[in-house]
């Protein structure tokens, strides 16, 4: 019988990705790295989400189901943040932060 992985190594997990996540959203100035920042952090909640629903509640599904709305969430502000920064490129040749003079209307 397999043994379980201990609630605090996954919460250490979660944990290392959520400040991975943090310290790409505020250091990045790239749009796409930042895109990618947020859903690094939207998926360290997720690991939580299920974490926690599988040792406090094992027989019960509450923690799955939050984590399959934020993962279709997720996937509806990628493809409309992804639309935006094409649009952007289009129209700045630029999909860096820093260059928000060239961005101003």
């Amino acid at each position: 019988m397999m043994e379980q992985v201990p609630l605090s190594h996954v919460l250490i997990l979660s944990t290392i990705l959520f400040f991975l996540g943090i310290y790409g959203f505020f250091s990045r100035r790239n749009l796409i790295t930042v895109l990618m920042s947020i859903e690094l952090i939207l998926n360290s909640v997720n690991i939580n989400f299920i974490a926690f629903n599988k040792y406090l509640y094992p027989h019960q599904l509450e923690g799955v189901f939050f984590t399959l709305f934020i993962i279709t969430i997720a996937a509806a502000e990628v493809s409309l943040a992804i639309a935006i920064i094409i649009n952007l490129y289009r129209r700045f040749n630029t999909i860096d932060i820093d260059d928000t003079d060239t961005m101003k209307y």
